[in-house]
């Protein structure tokens, strides 16, 4: 059963512009079109910052870390994820 996914955000961009299930295939469309920016390796049926807190990655230190204004913002230095620049992982 896959258990994550990999989501690739170009530079400056605001959303992802690729979803893909393997690393391998990713990486291929990344250099087929010499994009810039991150891959990151998102955990299926799981928000981030449920995965973080689980993982212990993050714990909420005060309360305005539990609202939902910095929930949908969240993210983890702590995901797998990889740099490119023209295609090429940095």
């Amino acid at each position: 059963m896959q258990e994550e996914v990999y989501l690739f955000i170009g530079n400056e961009a605001k959303f992802p512009s690729g979803v893909f299930t393997t690393i391998e295939n990713a990486k291929q469309w990344i250099e087929k079109y010499s994009l810039s920016g991150i891959l990151n390796k998102y955990p299926l049926d799981e928000g981030l910052y449920d995965w973080a807190i689980k993982k212990d990655f993050f714990t909420a230190k005060n309360e305005h870390q539990k609202e939902a204004k910095f929930i949908q913002r969240f993210t983890s230095a702590s995901m797998d994820h990889w740099h490119f620049e023209n295609g090429q992982q940095v």
